[in-house]
């Protein structure tokens, strides 16, 4: 009635407006409008409410299978099937197994992963995995060593772990190697060919658009502005990634050596001469135990649980099984608070790491009187420094409100990334996870001469005080004094960020210098220089905090809530990041192009920040 009511008061309005204009209005005259605009109001209203309806139904059915659990029949198998993103944390599509998959998103999880190999270890419906790869997977080197480990420990339960592909990309096999069998198609492969960082320099490119880039770092290995200055790697830099990816292919030749009951040798001479493109050497090798098409690898997992090949095959994935493995909470708990991406200043979306979200969660965590522990994880090259010093703040607070706080570094925890971690009481890395690069930069771009080289724009300006621009819009090159002031300013940052190792580590300043400069480390040298406790998982890391907080039995509490579906479906973020997202899928291997220049407009002010990322050829 309200929008009927709506409709015949603008046709109200608009009459008054325009009777000067028109011929006074008969009685049947007004009688036709009015009910003309009942019609009309009327037959919008009915549109609005069965689109409303339709939604609200959809969203009914979306909950009704986000709630219920799923019943996990006797002899089934959990499937893993690993392709695309690998995520901190999954996001739940609540149109999945509805038909209506369509309209959302699954983004599988580590966590959710993780989750479920350890549920399905003591699930006795659940008899084996099958690792199956379905296209490229998208994630990070301590990521698929997670789940690398989270398989192994499963094997002890006594049930099998199987993977199958048709063809095998080097990080898939890093995974997949962990099975008690490998099996691989007819006309497939394994594409081992070792580790390698790219990194694309982008000096000629601003040459050529007349951009300006000062900068002022701390730190000889602090090489985040090399690729807006140079056109090559420095020799500190060539050094230091040179033995960062020696450090990480150990990992990988290693773990593939030991479960494939090869040596070392003989993984690097299959490397080394690209032998994986023909499957039956692969098999020679004992890089795969058998050559099969898909179907036959399906009638072979139906023989191992001994049911007919005609018999349908039990089967759980993780999007479902999930619903059943999730963690519990209880009188006691441990807090597992994700930071992960980039670190900024203030308030954003959860894709990042923003100052004020991250500490709003830590604090949420710290006064709740269940929590007993904290378990900061944290997968994150850097970033704002002085974002990095606010959550580095709320940290001390927490330890000060009788928590105990373990950090679990993922693929990175560098830069800023460390700063934030080094104040735990306790940190777990991964042998190949990237950590360390302890300096600190300013980078500022200047535009003045491409908006008047390349399209003809001039600027001006009025000031009130010699530097009233300074750092201001889109810039213009600093002056001997400011370039001074930003270069101290630097300087300041990195004796602050130092001194929060020393302290966070309980090291000598001296012996901090020595081993920051900006310099990047893998899990296994951060060990032995001190800036790494233990080697291990996000499971170890939750044991060590219930260890230093005594505790036995105790649930876990994951912090920040992740929104609903529906959430993320209205977010303007969300819809930034599908734009990311989109643009990654267009720009293919061109997509860091894209990136570098983006990172440009986004490092304002003092920056805590890697330059890269380790690139798993694929």
């Amino acid at each position: 009635m309200l929008f009927l009511h709506f409709i015949n008061q603008n046709l109200i309005f608009m009459e008054q407006n325009y009777s000067v204009q028109r011929r006074p209005e008969s009685r049947s005259r007004k009688f036709w409008r009015i009910v003309f605009g009942s019609l009309v109001g009327f037959f919008l209203a009915n549109i609005l409410i069965v689109f409303l309806s339709i939604f609200i139904a959809l969203g009914m059915v979306a909950t009704l299978t986000t709630t219920s659990t799923p019943m996990v029949k006797n002899n089934s198998i959990l499937k893993i099937a690993l392709t695309g993103n690998i995520e901190e944390r999954g996001e739940d599509n609540p149109f999945e197994n509805t038909g209506l998959e369509s309209y959302g998103t699954t983004s599988t999880g580590l966590d959710d992963i993780l989750n479920c190999i350890a549920k399905a270890a003591n699930d006795p419906n659940i008899k084996g995995i099958s690792v199956e790869i379905e296209a490229p997977v998208a994630a990070g080197a301590a990521t698929l060593k997670e789940i690398r480990d989270a398989l192994e420990k499963f094997k002890n339960s006594g049930k099998f772990v199987y993977a199958y592909s048709e063809f095998f990309s080097q990080k898939a096999y890093y995974v997949a190697s962990a099975a008690d069998k490998v099996f691989v198609s007819p006309l497939g492969h394994v594409d081992l060919r070792g580790l390698c960082v790219q990194l694309m320099f982008y000096k000629g490119l601003l040459d050529k658009l007349d951009v300006d880039v000062q900068i002022a770092r701390h730190g000889t290995y602090k090489s985040f502005v090399e690729p807006y200055i140079q056109d090559k790697m420095s020799p500190a830099n060539r050094e230091q990634m040179t033995l960062l990816v020696d450090h990480f292919w150990n990992v990988f030749a290693n773990d593939i050596a030991r479960n494939r009951n090869i040596s070392v040798e003989s993984v690097n001479l299959f490397t080394d001469q690209l032998l994986g493109f023909n499957p039956k050497t692969c098999k020679a090798h004992q890089l795969v135990d058998e050559i099969m098409y898909p179907v036959e690898y399906q009638d072979m997992l139906h023989e191992k649980l001994g049911i007919d090949k005609d018999a349908k095959m039990n089967t759980v994935t993780i999007n479902s099984y999930r619903k059943t493995a999730g963690v519990k909470e209880k009188a006691e708990n441990i807090a597992i608070v994700y930071a992960f991406g980039s670190i900024y200043d203030g308030k954003g979306d959860d894709k990042n790491i923003y100052s004020e979200n991250i500490c709003k969660e830590i604090r949420k965590a710290y006064q709740n009187n269940k929590v007993k522990a904290i378990v900061l994880r944290v997968n994150s090259g850097g970033g704002s420094a002085a974002a990095s010093e606010m959550i580095w703040k709320e940290i001390e607070l927490a330890k000060a409100a009788g928590k105990k706080v373990v950090t679990s570094m993922g693929d990175y925890a560098a830069s800023g990334g460390y700063y934030i971690s080094c104040n735990s009481d306790y940190i777990v890395a991964q042998p190949n996870t990237l950590t360390g690069s302890i300096g600190v930069l300013g980078l500022f771009p200047s535009l003045q001469k491409m908006l008047k080289n390349k399209l003809g724009i001039t600027l001006d300006v009025a000031k009130s005080n010699p530097h009233a621009d300074y750092l201001t819009g889109v810039g213009r090159p600093l002056d001997e004094l400011e370039m001074k002031r930003l270069t101290s300013h630097v300087e300041e940052v990195y004796e602050i960020f130092t001194q929060r190792v020393a302290d966070g580590r309980n090291l000598p300043i001296d012996a901090v210098y020595k081993i920051a400069e900006g310099r990047v480390w893998s899990g296994t040298e951060a060990i032995k220089i001190g800036l790494v406790d233990q080697l291990g998982t996000i499971e170890d890391a939750v044991a060590k905090a219930a260890e230093l907080a005594e505790l036995s039995n105790y649930g876990i509490i994951c912090y920040p809530k992740q929104q609903d579906f529906f959430t993320r479906l209205f977010s303007k973020l969300d819809d930034e990041t599908k734009i990311e997202q989109a643009l990654q899928q267009q720009l293919g291997d061109l997509y860091f192009t894209y990136k570098g220049i983006k990172t440009i407009t986004d490092s304002k002010g003092i920056q805590a920040r890697i330059p890269f990322e380790i690139v798993i050829c694929d």
